[in-house]
């Protein structure tokens, strides 16, 4: 009994350097490919036909508003009100009643003077590998701004690069450091699971009809 537990702890030690080595070696890589690819300022960010606004929750879980949310769509607005996107296209989940990530950031967006006929909505963007994905194949777009926050933009535009599409991110503010810890955390291993991804060419989970932007 004392050799198998030996045993064990052995494994569930070596594991966790596993893991460990694992995370910092795919955050090192984003990291490292993505300097210079994404930008704090709107007068800095190339200009590109169209963006893609990553989505999320409009509340968190306690119903308070989500600050991620509310920045995001701000970063969104400040980009088309400067010129450097013609469209976005807003890709999140709405895979349950009641739960439009995309609907509830275009009315932001419209709030925010961003006019209706130049937003698009992805409804199927339940992954950001399933919304970068189906921004070329749905969308048509090769060259294209991701906008959220930097570390979720750096994750993206990795992606990209990695598919051959052309991708910057535009930083929309974060929040607090101890607001966002859990967030941060999923990031860590979002970023594994994206390598995994990438290797394996996973597909996302619906394609569909192309969309023509613009038309």
């Amino acid at each position: 009994m004392k050799k198998w537990l030996k045993t064990m702890a052995w494994a569930a030690a070596a594991g966790a350097v596993l893991a460990t080595v694992a995370v910092s070696a795919a955050g090192y890589a984003v990291q490292r490919a993505t300097d210079g690819r994404v930008y704090a300022s709107p007068g800095e960010v190339p200009a590109n036909r169209a963006g893609l606004l990553l989505g999320t929750s409009r509340t968190v879980r306690s119903g308070r508003p989500n600050a991620y949310f509310y920045n995001r769509v701000d970063a969104a607005a400040a980009l088309y009100h400067a010129g450097k996107v013609e469209y976005l296209v807003i890709s999140g989940d709405n895979g349950r009643k009641g739960y439009n990530e995309p609907q509830d950031m275009k009315e932001a967006l419209v709030g925010r003077g961003v006019p209706a006929e130049a937003i698009y909505l992805d409804y199927a963007g339940f992954r950001t590998y399933d919304s970068v994905v189906r921004m070329e194949k749905i969308f048509g777009q090769e060259s294209f701004t991701v906008i959220s926050q930097e570390f979720h933009n750096r994750r993206a535009v990795y992606i990209a690069q990695a598919l051959g599409l052309d991708a910057v991110g535009y930083n929309a503010a974060d929040v607090a450091a101890y607001a966002g810890m859990k967030t941060r955390l999923r990031e860590k291993l979002a970023r594994v699971r994206m390598f995994m991804d990438l290797w394996t060419g996973k597909t996302p989970k619906f394609l569909g009809e192309p969309v023509e932007i613009g038309k």
